[in-house]
């Protein structure tokens, strides 16, 4: 790290975005040249993790500097505490200005969570409707076929609308402080919805992938009892357990994911264009990073809320040549090391933190050629299509997935990168199995854990129940309960609002 004058950062976060879409991680096919100048000319964290393969969990945890479990994140509908310190708050203290654009995915009455201003409401409620419940999981109507079938082209989307939002305030907030005359440094959190399913992109993002033969899955589709006990749960709820896509389907919604991705890279073009023209490129750091990946049909599953690398392998770049020489760095890292090194970033120390985080300043790896491989990687997994807490960790090349209704998986990725052998019986890794053992004991308390996670649940059920007489609060960012919005409130089911779009009329296919 420099000395300079502390820097301005501009975070970028996507929302379903694997690590594995890009070419700064060996894809040839996706598009992203802005994307791909960002990595050449700055740094690119070669394994980078997500701590909870879903949405508002992994980005509580990200903000808090804190596993999940501990801040009771257990799903993306329990409320984010506002007595919980975030990297806002932290920098806010720091001397800086701190502005939100776009999703955070923030549940509960405090939409700010340290930050001083925040440019657009959320795109998903703010409050407790889609709780899960482990004694009776019910219908969901998310995350089915339909995101595979009705996937391909748009002329526009509720979450294209969204997006573009986001960006025109974003870019509006970048030149309102390049010309304000505010003295301090910024910290601005520009989150996009994109490529997060529905997989639907516009026909120029579409056209960009014209003659060329779409990648499909390395693993496609799977009978029933080829899965680990979690995926088939996952698939079953899915409606994809022993289901095979068409080729056809497969390819139209990859392409389309594609398409979004290179969407998003538009939108980052658009960004850095922004920081040069306002004369604010050679102080900022530019920060690109996920919530959590995207299995793409990979073993024939999609979506998330699975260990396997898809969806949990995120980008993580950095990029300010006046502070980082262009380098890959090979020690693996995850989103809970990001608060810790925010605050590095700002104040050229390490962070004063009020109580124990779980991850570290990153940038410390930089610039150094003696990687630490071993660096031990955490994740979690609380939520819906389990019965119990399942828990992840990788050191090495050897990641460990255990619960306690399920059984024990481990996977060698140096000899088995698709994750296809559990070894987890190999006599030949029954000490490293041991010794994951001992560190998951020692990280949770299983029992006290899946006590307090069903007592969220059973609370928030009633809460619901409670709330279906007589008028709700509306907690959503600068909203009135009577106020019509085309984001999704709950006013009707979920697919009925994601795939509420402007399709390409049929001559132009």
């Amino acid at each position: 790290m420099s000395n300079n004058p502390a820097p301005n950062i501009l975070f970028i976060q996507t929302d379903q975005l694997t690590a594995f879409s890009l070419g700064a991680y060996g894809n040839t096919y996706c598009k992203t040249p802005h994307l791909d100048k960002l990595a050449k000319e700055g740094v690119v964290f070669e394994t980078a993790y997500c701590n909870f393969p879903l949405c508002a969990p992994s980005r509580y945890s990200m903000a808090a500097g804190q596993l999940a479990s501990r801040i009771g994140a257990y799903d993306n509908a329990v409320e984010f505490a506002a007595s919980v310190p975030t990297y806002a708050h932290y920098l806010r203290r720091a001397g800086y200005q701190t502005c939100l654009s776009g999703k955070m995915h923030f549940v509960g009455p405090d939409q700010l969570h340290g930050f001083e201003e925040r440019l657009t409401a959320d795109i998903y409620p703010a409050d407790f409707s889609w709780a899960p419940n482990w004694a009776d999981e019910g219908q969901r109507d998310t995350s089915d076929t339909t995101g595979v079938t009705v996937s391909g082209q748009c002329l526009n989307s509720v979450q294209l609308e969204y997006d573009n939002l986001v960006q025109k305030e974003a870019i509006a907030k970048l030149q309102h402080i390049a010309s304000g005359d505010d003295p301090r440094p910024f910290f601005l959190q520009v989150s996009y919805t994109h490529p997060h399913d529905p997989y639907l992109c516009q026909p120029e993002h579409w056209q960009r992938y014209d003659g060329l033969d779409v990648p499909m899955p390395a693993i496609g589709a799977q009978p029933s009892n080829w899965h680990d006990a979690h995926s088939q749960r996952i698939l079953a709820q899915h409606s994809m357990l022993d289901y095979e896509f068409e080729t056809d389907d497969i390819e139209r919604a990859r392409r389309a994911y594609f398409g979004s991705v290179s969407y998003i890279d538009d939108c980052v073009g658009e960004l850095l264009t922004t920081l040069h023209s306002q004369g604010l490129a050679d102080n900022t750091i530019v920060v690109f990073t996920s919530d959590h990946g995207e299995m793409l049909g990979e073993r024939g599953m999609w979506f998330k809320k699975t260990f396997f690398e898809p969806a949990m392998r995120i980008p993580m770049l950095f990029h300010c040549p006046a502070r980082f020489a262009p380098q890959r760095v090979d020690t693996p890292v995850s989103l809970l090391d990001l608060l810790p090194t925010f605050v590095a970033m700002a104040t050229n120390k390490t962070i004063d933190a009020i109580e124990p985080l779980d991850g570290e300043d990153i940038t410390r790896f930089t610039g150094t050629t003696k990687p630490n491989l071993q660096r031990l990687i955490y994740a979690e997994y609380l939520s819906e299509t389990t019965t119990a807490p399942i828990y992840m960790l990788r050191r090495g090349f050897l990641k460990f997935i255990s619960s306690v209704d399920d059984p024990d998986l481990l996977f060698d990725l140096a000899s088995d990168p698709l994750e296809t052998v559990n070894v987890v019986n190999d006599p030949a890794y029954a000490s490293d199995v041991q010794r994951f053992k001992e560190t998951i004991t020692q990280t949770w308390d299983n029992d006290s854990l899946t006590k307090d996670i069903l007592l969220s649940q059973k609370r928030r059920q009633l809460l619901i129940q409670a709330n279906k007489s007589g008028s709700a609060k509306r907690w959503d960012h600068d909203e009135t309960a009577e106020q019509d919005v085309p984001w999704y409130r709950g006013a009707q089911g979920y697919n009925q609002w994601a795939y509420n779009y402007t399709p390409v009329p049929d001559e132009k296919v």
